[in-house]
């Protein structure tokens, strides 16, 4: 196939990028800046926002298969920024690949589109949509998938992957994110600590996007629907933070805050940021709260049946290969 990944350049972008290239497909990509490591690959690079209609008609031009990974992902941030690049830019992806007759499109949603705060155990792609949002990146992803999920036909078929807290070597925003808060004394233990999450390695999110594409045809189960995606196997979440951490030499968290107070704490926080105005990210929300101290984990079954997902890379594989990119 030929292959459009937008945000190519990015954390899994580029393990969507490689795993094409490695099986002889050709890919082009449209992310806001350049990528060396894109260049050293011979990719095709289109530098563009997706919210310009131009950008992404060009993008797609002579393209059988869209990927669309770029995002903006975080917890705080205005509504504009998010709104603009996750729903809008979104539409316009989809809108350039009816207009230059692509033919499949599948988009990197999220689990948290269907998080409402409360411990979410072994759910299928059947739970609905939240009818309050925590934080504008799951509200405006949620109308992003929407509009993917509902565009699909036998001319543009469509489907979304629900990733769950993608990690691995590379990654430049959940890891080191983690490292920095324990290195500056700020990450706490927040609720009981036994929590279960979901997560999944880098590479078995990316094959899990080629995998629906290549299921993809008129009629096939894949077309129009939605999937979680994961190890397959829930791990404690504070157990898991830990042996990241101890990876890199840092203690274990023991510093504890109780669900109730982060949640209160982070009610107090937006709403003085808001009021302030202030544009940097509160240390904690209750987006954040509800992501520490609640179980959510989901059931992959829906991705094994209609196109044959299966993580190849086990945890203890991946978390091997993640401690030798961390020294």
């Amino acid at each position: 196939m030929k292959a459009l990944v937008t945000g190519g350049g990015g954390f899994l972008g580029q393990y969507i990028v490689e795993q094409l290239l490695n099986r002889g497909d050709e890919v082009r990509s449209l992310s806001r800046r350049s990528y060396p490591a894109l260049n050293s690959l011979g990719v095709e690079q289109i530098e563009g926002d997706i919210q310009d209609r131009e950008k992404t008609d060009l993008a797609c031009q002579g393209v059988d298969t869209v990927f669309h990974v770029a995002a903006i992902a975080g917890i705080w941030g205005p509504w504009k920024k998010f709104y603009g690049i996750n729903t809008l830019g979104t539409l316009n992806v989809i809108e350039s690949c009816r207009r230059q007759a692509v033919g499949k499109l599948v988009y990197c949603s999220s689990p948290s589109v269907a998080f409402d705060g409360l411990d979410q155990l072994g759910v299928d792609e059947s739970v609905p949509y939240p009818s309050r949002w925590l934080c504008y990146y799951p509200q405006t992803k949620a109308y992003a998938e929407q509009a993917v999920l509902e565009s699909n036909s036998d001319s543009l078929m469509t489907c979304a992957l629900r990733p769950h807290l993608i990690w691995g070597p590379r990654d430049q925003h959940l890891i080191p994110r983690l490292i920095e808060r324990a290195r500056s004394g700020k990450l706490r233990l927040v609720g009981e600590g036994s929590n279960l999450v979901d997560n999944v390695y880098v590479e078995n999110a990316a094959a899990a996007h080629l995998q629906a594409a290549d299921a993809m045809k008129p009629g096939a189960a894949v077309c129009g629907e939605a999937y979680f995606i994961s190890q397959g196997s829930p791990v404690n979440c504070w157990d898991w933070i830990n042996e990241i951490l101890e990876q890199t030499g840092q203690s274990r968290v023991k510093r504890r805050i109780s669900y109730r107070l982060a949640w209160n704490a982070g009610l107090l926080l937006e709403g003085l940021y808001k009021v302030l105005g202030w544009q940097s990210e509160p240390r904690m929300t209750r987006f954040l709260a509800a992501q520490l101290a609640t179980s959510h984990y989901y059931d992959i079954g829906k991705a094994a049946r209609d196109f044959g997902y299966s993580p190849e890379v086990s945890h203890e594989e991946g978390m091997k290969r993640l401690a030798e990119s961390l020294k």
